[in-house]
């Protein structure tokens, strides 16, 4: 059994797989694509670039990761995305971490890049996640299928390196992103037999811009902050109950 391997959740990452992995390798003992079914070359990239690929059906994210729990032969698990890298300063701080041993899970902060600027309130710094788990001790809750939650047998820490996550490149993919969270949330809306009201439309986004603006720091980040607490206002506040709405908490 190997000590730590990293974990890449991906489909369709050509452009991004082979930094992911170079960020990787060196310093884990193996590196794991669990492609969900790419029809362009990430998996020939992967390859190339020293990592295993598995390939298996998606069906949503937190069965993905509980699967590569499940089947990689390692004590302790790092998850990455493929539009994330690794330091060489949080590699050592991993190592250190899972030499210690003084916890089963751990938390690791992330810089958020989105369209090329560096994200520092908000609600996107420092955007910790549950990624360093050891295997044994840790299973991911099957009923939240995006925005995972992991469940410890055991004492979780915080790691202060940071991973580095090129998390939109473009606003068009920010949209298509947000378009799909939305809907997620309008679905969880809807299995608690919640219907929208008309005050719903006005107060949820507002409250939403409120807390990421104001509670969270978003005025750090100027007019990025601001327009960032706007859109996400606009998707986390409004669309859901837009879709409920409209009777669309479709998959």
């Amino acid at each position: 059994m190997k000590e730590l391997v990293a974990v890449i959740l991906a489909r369709n990452e050509a452009h991004n797989i082979a930094d992911c992995v170079a960020s990787l390798r060196g310093w884990v003992d193996g590196v794991v694509v669990w492609d969900s079914g790419s029809d362009d070359d990430t998996q020939a990239v992967a390859h190339a670039a020293g990592a295993w690929v598995v390939e298996r059906p998606f069906d949503n994210y937190a069965a993905q990761r509980q699967a590569a729990l499940d089947a990689v032969d390692a004590r302790w698990i790092l998850f990455v995305d493929a539009d994330e890298r690794a330091t060489p300063a949080l590699a050592e701080e991993i190592r250190c971490a899972i030499a210690g041993e003084s916890a089963v899970g751990y938390w690791v902060p992330r810089r958020n890049i989105v369209v090329g600027y560096e994200m520092r309130a908000g609600g996107f710094s420092p955007d910790f996640q549950l990624r360093l788990l050891r295997r044994d001790a840790a299973r991911y809750v099957p009923e939240r299928e995006v925005h995972e939650i992991v469940e410890l047998a055991g004492p979780e820490g915080y790691l202060h390196h940071r991973l580095i996550h090129f998390n939109y490149q473009t606003w068009a993919q920010f949209h298509r992103k947000q378009h799909f969270y939305a809907a997620y949330e309008a679905r969880i809306l809807a299995a608690r037999g919640i219907r929208p009201q008309p005050h719903n439309f006005v107060l949820q986004p507002l409250r939403e811009a409120q807390r990421r603006f104001v509670v969270l720091g978003g005025w750090r980040d100027g007019w990025q902050g601001a327009r960032m607490a706007l859109l996400l206002a606009w998707y986390y506040g409004f669309m859901p109950y837009w879709i409920l709405w409209r009777g669309q908490p479709a998959r």
